[in-house]
């Protein structure tokens, strides 16, 4: 199968944040699993100046119109690890500056102008390589399943918004930038409340739009989840797909499973614990803190004296008394420490059986598929962030993977604190959380399965 991608940044050539190396594992994954992957990006001046790039000029060169302008761009290309192939759209006028989006904490003034042409360019590459899939990620790249419609570029096209916050709404005079014909600019097209927005439209003309996982799909047809395109999303519900991201273990490592008595020994020493117990382990900052008052009242009400609760990460102000009451009452049995870094919590999560959240705030799916890749159970309130990774564990059938609580209360949090102390095969469980594949290369299996369908669908097929 022959994919092109288009991203406005990639590791290891341009990143702001996790939407980078996202886009390098999808696209490497593919690769490996023997499909023909390009990436389309811009030529910012950081990659010109990068020389471990390794950027060379091609013979390509394309010009597109942009408004009442023809503009030219020339096409750079590299290999990026996993090797993937890389193509830059190039033009300075655009791309040759200091911030990818803007500068001062401002954005670029003229950045719908900067996308729309990268996105023209994108879909010139296309055309040239006839791809069997166009996957575009992020508002930069979105209007090109609109402009791949409007020109019958006969390839499936798929979005990935990474974000409903960040849209591309520009007023309404920079349509005319895009040389669409006028009757795009409407509610079926690029308009939306009097403006231009370019992640309504793509979600419109995609053939499919990928959401990180199938509670998305969901939440994110609601105005809570929806960032004002929930109306959007629900009147094409049929063309969402949920694909969880896959679990970055570069920088989250799997730790060795004959290293936890050695980890115990090591964090009961740190933290004052009193040796032994099985170990529950909260993180102040996966919850935002919320649930963190409950889980200290929870203390007086531990069923078991073998349970250990380290707190990681410092808690705000409103509960630091109680926090100084609980670590002198159940001193050895509780600590707090405050001073969290990368090193301190992957041995706290390697000596620990079990995760608490426990707060109704949607924690991050990485922390539950890194704590569940080590054989770490989590104790967690029932909440969207939960249920495409965590099922309550039921003794009879010994189905599950994780203490579920749906109270939010400190009783039920005890509860599920006092199920978890009691499970007897605990070793069993661990075992089966550690074979749940949070892999990039299952998500990039996902993905493949959805291309195909998209290609069957439009009477065109590819190998799997």
């Amino acid at each position: 199968m022959k994919i092109l991608m288009a991203a406005s940044e990639m590791t290891p050539f341009a990143r702001t944040g996790d939407f980078a190396d996202e886009m390098l594992a999808l696209a490497a994954h593919l690769r490996e699993a023997g499909h023909e992957v390009s990436v389309a990006l811009p030529y910012y001046r950081r990659i010109r100046e990068d020389k471990s790039a390794k950027a060379k000029r091609t013979k390509m060169k394309f010009s597109v119109p942009v408004g009442p302008a023809k503009l030219p761009a020339e096409i750079f290309e590299a290999m990026a690890p996993g090797g993937v192939q890389v193509f830059f759209v190039a033009r300075d006028e655009f791309f040759d500056r200091s911030g990818l989006y803007g500068a001062d904490d401002r954005d670029y003034q003229d950045n719908s102008a900067r996308f729309i042409f990268f996105t023209k360019c994108a879909l010139e590459l296309a055309k040239k390589l006839g791809p069997d899939v166009v996957h575009v990620h992020g508002w930069q790249t979105a209007l090109l399943p609109v402009f791949a419609r409007d020109q019958r570029l006969p390839a499936v096209t798929v979005l990935t918004p990474h974000s409903l916050e960040y849209q591309g709404n520009f007023w309404s005079y920079d349509f005319g930038l895009t040389n669409l014909p006028g009757e795009y600019f409407s509610a079926r097209g690029l308009e939306f409340y009097g403006s231009m927005n370019c992640l309504k439209a793509g979600i419109l003309f995609a053939d499919a739009v990928v959401l990180p996982g199938r509670r998305h799909v969901a939440e994110m047809q609601t105005p809570e989840f929806g960032c004002g395109l929930e109306s959007v999303l629900r009147e094409h519900s049929d063309k969402l797909e949920g694909i969880p991201d896959g679990l970055r273990e570069s920088a989250w490592p799997v730790l060795p499973v004959g290293e936890k008595a050695k980890a115990k020994d090591e964090l009961a020493q740190r933290a004052g614990l009193l040796p032994g117990g099985r170990i529950f382990l909260a993180d102040s900052s996966a919850t935002n803190g919320a649930g963190i008052g409950m889980l200290l009242e929870a203390l007086d009400l531990l069923p078991s004296e073998d349970a250990r609760v380290v707190l990681l990460g410092p808690v705000g102000p409103a509960h630091r008394q109680a926090l100084e009451i609980a670590a002198r009452r159940h001193a050895g049995r509780f600590a707090n420490l405050p001073e969290m870094d990368a090193p301190l919590f992957h041995l706290a999560l390697s000596a620990s059986e079990f995760l608490i959240l426990p707060g109704p705030v949607e924690p991050g799916g990485e922390l539950v598929m890194l704590a569940l890749r080590n054989g770490v159970l989590p104790v967690a309130m029932h909440c969207g962030g939960l249920r495409q990774f965590v099922r309550d564990f039921d003794p009879v059938t010994g189905e599950g993977n994780g203490f579920v609580f749906y109270k939010n209360s400190t009783g039920a949090l005890r509860d599920a604190i006092g199920r978890a102390s009691r499970t007897p095969d605990l070793a069993r469980l661990a075992d089966a959380a550690r074979s749940a594949d949070f892999s990039w290369a299952a998500a990039a299996k996902r993905h493949l399965v959805l291309y195909n369908r998209l290609l069957a669908a439009g009477g065109r097929s590819a190998a799997a």
